[in-house]
């Protein structure tokens, strides 16, 4: 199918729920990602800083731009002023990188936490034990803001992939009714293409989709 038949089919499935459809478009190329934006696609994710930023400056400047991978600490300071939400805030070094540019140029670093929920040593993201620690060091910053929390699950079939959401929605609804400095939960990232319908049905406020628009990706380009 097209990209716009895909975003169509997607749309349908989303029925009208206030879910954020963010489209990933890592290796896709900007002819691409200008049909999604002509469709009505604003939200658009990028997985490493460079490609993002090569991208954002032949694209129209409404695009709002998240940055869904991993962030190394060395790159914060080309993504300052670039960037609508960090998603991958995984450490307390990272939140002092961040505040240090952020607050250099006077501007405020929205971000979501990265947990990794399925404890994967190949993912990236926070252990849950961890998190309180990330939560109080976040309360001392004046230029980085937590939005909400984000995860990528373990590959599973359907039980796996509910245990894992429920387990993300549980933590997002502790924290949302605690008070905190610099810290509200109003998002949810959670969700790709095979189980973005699970994780909506767990309560996801935004999912993340990019083969299930875009197709297959190429890795050798």
């Amino acid at each position: 199918m097209s990209i716009e038949e895909n975003l169509n089919s997607i749309e349908a499935d989303l029925n009208g729920k206030k879910v954020v459809l963010v489209a990933v478009s890592k290796t896709k190329p900007v002819e691409d990602i200008q049909t999604a934006y002509n469709a009505g696609i604003r939200d658009f994710g990028e997985n490493k800083v460079q490609e993002l930023m090569g991208k954002e400056s032949e694209l129209p400047k409404d695009i709002r731009w998240h940055l869904i991978g991993h962030l190394q600490r060395n790159k914060v300071k080309y993504i300052v002023g670039k960037v609508y939400l960090i998603h991958s805030l995984d450490s307390i070094r990272l939140l002092n990188e961040l505040e240090k540019h952020y607050s250099a140029e006077g501007l405020i670093a929205n971000t979501l936490v990265q947990i990794n929920i399925g404890r994967e040593e190949s993912k990236t993201g926070i252990y849950v034990e961890n998190l309180e620690s990330l939560i109080e060091a976040c309360e001392n910053c004046t230029s980085v803001k937590v939005r909400g929390l984000m995860a990528v699950i373990p590959q599973g079939d359907e039980e796996s992939c509910r245990y894992y959401f429920k387990e993300m929605k549980s933590i997002f609804d502790k924290l949302k009714e605690r008070k905190f400095k610099n810290i509200s939960m109003n998002v949810l990232s959670m969700g790709m293409t095979h189980d973005y319908k699970i994780a909506v049905e767990e309560g996801a406020t935004l999912v993340r989709i990019g083969e299930g628009i875009f197709g297959k990706r190429n890795y050798n380009k």
